[in-house]
């Protein structure tokens, strides 16, 4: 076989029949391509899945601030009522003050009244002493000797019992005897209490 052939000599096409050939044979069989999924679906469902992601969050958010909404509505009730029940003690200490103030001004006349008691005490002590020195008691008297005018009989008696003469005469105010009536001649008389209106 001659060396020529055997090397592979052109088998008459040339290499522009060869390209044009292979052009309509893959027009004819058009090489098969894998399909790819699209891009945009997986987009969508990674789009999807955030987004339910946010509004469960959005969801939570929302009951979290619902319940600090309830939260401050019952803060918001019990301020109210703490607000009145201190509207309630300032109303309670003014009436409390209005009564010390009272109490206190009392307090002072008080002390002023207690001030023109004691004054007056000394001065009816004073008067009490001065009125007992007055009053004289007479002992051994006869019981009935005096009659129906015990002043008149004091007058007489006194003068002649004590041996003196009265410059000018003695003054009496009242005279009586002391506890109960007993008969004329007893052996103990009553004694006479006379109230003089001077001091002897």
């Amino acid at each position: 076989m001659p060396r020529g052939k055997a090397a592979g000599k052109p088998t008459g096409k040339t290499a522009r029949q060869l390209l044009l050939s292979e052009a309509l044979r893959q027009q004819k069989h058009p090489p098969t391509e894998v399909l790819q999924p699209p891009r945009a679906n997986m987009a969508d469902d990674m789009q999807g899945a955030t987004m339910d992601r946010i509004l469960q969050e959005i969801s939570a958010v929302g009951r979290k601030l619902e319940g600090m909404d309830n939260a401050m509505v019952a803060l918001t009730a019990e301020t109210r009522s703490i607000r009145l029940d201190i509207a309630g003690l300032i109303s309670q200490i003014s009436g409390l003050d209005q009564r010390v103030a009272t109490v206190e001004t009392q307090m002072a006349s008080w002390t002023d009244r207690d001030l023109e008691l004691s004054h007056l005490r000394s001065k009816l002590t004073d008067l009490e002493d001065r009125s007992r020195r007055n009053n004289v008691r007479l002992l051994g008297l006869p019981e009935g000797a005096e009659g129906a005018d015990i002043l008149s009989y004091l007058r007489d008696i006194l003068p002649k019992l004590t041996d003196i003469t009265f410059d000018p005469p003695l003054e009496f105010q009242r005279a009586h005897r002391l506890g109960p009536k007993r008969q004329a001649g007893s052996d103990r008389p009553r004694p006479i209490m006379v109230s003089m209106l001077r001091h002897m």
